[in-house]
């Protein structure tokens, strides 16, 4: 069987005003797995990326809630792909997941110190 991994390609200059096709053609000229054919792929999910870099000037944001649930700093916090969720661990030794709409607390893993 074939090795599986994953590669880390720096996009940190994209923009808005990025051109696709040609940064798509210099993702498949600098990867060597790649070829001609992933092209169009790699353009729609580049076309995805810049889809989300363009921010309604209008949108306002405020601080809806603050979740003061763990005891000690947080070390780590992830969304799961649908963005209604999220968890966070702590110093504490506890991870907590959570209601993104409504900041509700949905579960707390017990502490290894509880055991």
């Amino acid at each position: 069987m074939g090795e599986v991994g994953s590669k880390t390609i720096d996009l940190l200059t994209l923009c808005a005003e990025t051109n696709l096709d040609s940064l798509a053609e210099q993702v498949v000229s600098q990867e060597p797995l790649l070829n001609a054919n992933h092209k169009p792929q790699i353009r729609k999910y580049l076309d995805r990326l810049a889809e989300k870099m363009i921010c309604d000037k209008r949108q306002q944001f405020y601080l809806f809630k603050m979740l003061r649930a763990h005891i000690l700093p947080l070390t780590n916090c992830a969304f799961n792909k649908g963005g209604d969720k999220f968890i966070t661990g702590s110093y504490d030794r506890t991870c907590k997941i959570w209601d993104t709409n409504n900041g509700c607390l949905l579960y707390t893993s017990p502490s290894p110190r509880d055991s």
